[in-house]
């Protein structure tokens, strides 16, 4: 499986694991608890696949990058969370430097 490839199913399986943490009510609740304890497990052995064949610093910059994104959308969309110009803009920023991390020779 290509490395990106890994590394987008590692995001996902941590935005998953970590909006599955906010409705897990303080580890009261069980079937988000198995979310959070699979989903975190999963995301970093795939991450740690996608590291043999990507750079850490562009790997880490995507993976912790992208992730807060999805996050921040996940909880105004799950949970009702606010957004405004902004954590938009702060969002955006986020993006573009891991975007100029890419650029600057990051990946091979």
């Amino acid at each position: 499986m290509p490395a990106f490839l890994l590394l987008g199913f590692a995001i996902v399986s941590e935005v998953i694991a970590t909006l599955a943490l906010r409705a897990s009510d303080g580890f009261s609740r069980p079937l988000p608890v198995v979310a959070v304890i699979v989903g975190y497990g999963l995301s970093f052995w795939l991450l740690a696949l996608a590291l043999k064949h990507i750079p850490v610093s562009l790997t880490y910059a995507i993976w912790s990058g992208v992730g807060t994104a999805l996050i921040a959308v996940g909880g105004v969309l799950a949970f009702g969370e606010t957004m405004n110009a902004m954590k938009l803009a702060s969002l955006a920023v986020i993006v573009l430097g891991v975007a100029g991390l890419s650029v600057a020779g990051g990946a091979h």
